[in-house]
C-alpha cells in the first residue's frame, strides 16, 4: 500500500474541487477594483483613526504610512499568488500549493476567524452611527440583509458595492471640504503631541493594518473574476492606492481641525472633526457616510468569509457540506448562510474595540503566511521583487506582535486551538472526523 501523503508537503496537485467552472465568472476589471474598495474604503478610518491617534497622537500619520508600506508588500505577494491560483481561498490556497497542507489550515482558520471578528466589529460600527439605542438589533438584522444579497449572486453584491462606495466617497470629501473650509484647520496640531516611541507607532500601525485588510478579498473571489490572471494582479495594488491616498487625505484633516488628544478620545472622531468648524451642519452626512461604510465592508466581508469556508470545505478541511454551489445563483450558499448566522450571533454579544485588535492580529498571521507562499514563487512566476515578499513577512510579524497584549493572547489562543483540531483530526484518522 502506497504510504500517505505528508501534510506538511506543499500540495502541488489540483484536485477536482479546485476545477475554475465551480463558480460563475462575472466580475470585471471594473467591479474588481470596486470590490477591493468597498473592501477598505470608508469604514476603516472611521473605527480605526480614534484608537490610532489615542495610542500615537499624530505621530498616527506616521504608523499610516508603515502599515500601508506593509499592506503593499502584501499586496505584491497575494497578487501574484493569485493570477497563478485564481481560486476561491485566498491565502488557505497559497499556503497549500507553496508551503503544505497544515500552513493552508492554518492561514484559512486564521482567516476565517479572524474575519469572522471583522464581520462582528463592521456591524457594530454601523449600529452605532445608525441609531446607538438599537445597537444590536439592528446590527443583527444589518447582518442578516446583507447575507441575503449576497445570496443572490455575486454580481448583485458587486453592484450594491457600487452604490455604496459612491456614497462614502462622498461624505469622506464632505469631511475633507468642511475641516479645510471651516476656518478651525492648524498645521501646529500635526506636530502637536506626537508619540514617536518604536512601540507606540507599530502599535498603532498594526491596528491602522484593520483599515486596509480588505485588499485581499479580491484574492478570496479568484473564481468569480473574468481573466483573473490579469484582472486581480492590476485591481489589488490599484484599489489599495486609492485607498492610501484617501485615508491620508482624511486623517490630515481631521489632525488639522481638533487636537490629537481629542480625536483620540471621542467616540466619533470624523464628525467631531467637522463639528468643529463652521459647516457642522455636515454632521449628519458624516454619520451615514460612516454607517453606510460599515455595510460596505460588512458586505464584502461575508463574501469573503463565505468563500474561504467554501474553498476549506472543498478540500475537507472543514465539513464537506460548506462546499455546495446553487445551481442557479453560483454562489457557496451553505458557507453564506453559516456565515451570517454566526456574525448574527457574534453581533449580540460583542465589543466593538477588542473585535478590531483580535481581527488585527489573526489576520496579519493570516498575510503572514501570504508573503512566505509568495517566497517559493519560482523566479519565471514572479511579478515583482522576491524581497516584498521577505519584507511583507517580517512586517506583519512585527506588527501582529506589536497590537495590545489581548489582542496577542486572545488571537494566539484561537490559532492555537485551530492547530491543536487540525493536529487531532490527522492523529485519529487518515482524514478529518467529518468525513
Amino acid at each position: 500500500m502506497a504510504a500517505p501523503r505528508r501534510d506538511h508537503q506543499p500540495v502541488r496537485d489540483q484536485p477536482p474541487a479546485a476545477a475554475p467552472s465551480r463558480l460563475a465568472r462575472k466580475l470585471t476589471a471594473f467591479d474588481a477594483v470596486v470590490m477591493g474598495l468597498g473592501a477598505m474604503v470608508g469604514a476603516g478610518i472611521f473605527a480605526v483613526i480614534g484608537p490610532a491617534v489615542a495610542i500615537a497622537g499624530s505621530g498616527a500619520l506616521a504608523a499610516l504610512l508603515l502599515a500601508a508600506l506593509v499592506a503593499f508588500c502584501n499586496a505584491t505577494s497575494s497578487a501574484q499568488l493569485a493570477a497563478i491560483h485564481p481560486e476561491s481561498g485566498g491565502a488557505y490556497v497559497y499556503g497549500r500549493r507553496r508551503l503544505g497542507a497544515f500552513w493552508g489550515y492554518l492561514a484559512g482558520w486564521g482567516f476565517v476567524v479572524g474575519k469572522l471578528a471583522s464581520c462582528t466589529a463592521m456591524a457594530l460600527t454601523f449600529a452605532s452611527y445608525g441609531a446607538p439605542t438599537l445597537m444590536r438589533p439592528l446590527a443583527v438584522a444589518a447582518v442578516l440583509a446583507l447575507t441575503v444579497v449576497n445570496l443572490f449572486g455575486v454580481k448583485k453584491t458587486a453592484q450594491l458595492t457600487r452604490l455604496i462606495v459612491a456614497v462614502v466617497l462622498l461624505a469622506l470629501a464632505a469631511v475633507i471640504l468642511a475641516v479645510l473650509l471651516g476656518g478651525e484647520a492648524s498645521f501646529s496640531r500635526l506636530t502637536a503631541a506626537p508619540d514617536w516611541r518604536p512601540q507606540a507607532v507599530l502599535q498603532a500601525a498594526g491596528l491602522w493594518f484593520f483599515a486596509f485588510s480588505g485588499y485581499a478579498r479580491l484574492a478570496t473571489l479568484g473564481e468569480e473574476v473574468v481573466d483573473p490572471q490579469r484582472t486581480i494582479p492590476r485591481a489589488i495594488p490599484l484599489a489599495l492606492g486609492l485607498t492610501l491616498i484617501l485615508y491620508l487625505a482624511v486623517a490630515v484633516s481631521a489632525l488639522l481641525a481638533v487636537d490629537a488628544d481629542l480625536l483620540g478620545q471621542v467616540p466619533a472622531p470624523l464628525v467631531t472633526a467637522v463639528e468643529a468648524g463652521r459647516f457642522a451642519g455636515l454632521s449628519p452626512v458624516v454619520r451615514i457616510g460612516a454607517a453606510v461604510a460599515s455595510l460596505g465592508v460588512l458586505l464584502s466581508l461575508i463574501v469573503g468569509v463565505s468563500r474561504t469556508t467554501f474553498a476549506m470545505a472543498a478540500n475537507r478541511d472543514l465539513p464537506p457540506w460548506f462546499a455546495s454551489v446553487h445551481p442557479r445563483t453560483k454562489v457557496p450558499h451553505r458557507a453564506e448562510l453559516a456565515v451570517g448566522l454566526i456574525v448574527a450571533v457574534l453581533v449580540s454579544v460583542g465589543d466593538l474595540r477588542a473585535a478590531i485588535g483580535f481581527s488585527a492580529f489573526t489576520v496579519l498571521l493570516y498575510y503572514a503566511i501570504t508573503n512566505a507562499a509568495a517566497l517559493r514563487l519560482e523566479p519565471a512566476e514572479r511579478r515583482w521583487p522576491r524581497g516584498l515578499a521577505l519584507a511583507g513577512l517580517l512586517g506583519c510579524i512585527l506588527l501582529a506582535f506589536s497590537l495590545p497584549a489581548a489582542s496577542v493572547l486572545g488571537g494566539g489562543l484561537v490559532l492555537l486551538i485551530g492547530a491543536a483540531l487540525y493536529g487531532l483530526s490527522r492523529a485519529a484518522a487518515p482524514r478529518p472526523w467529518w468525513r
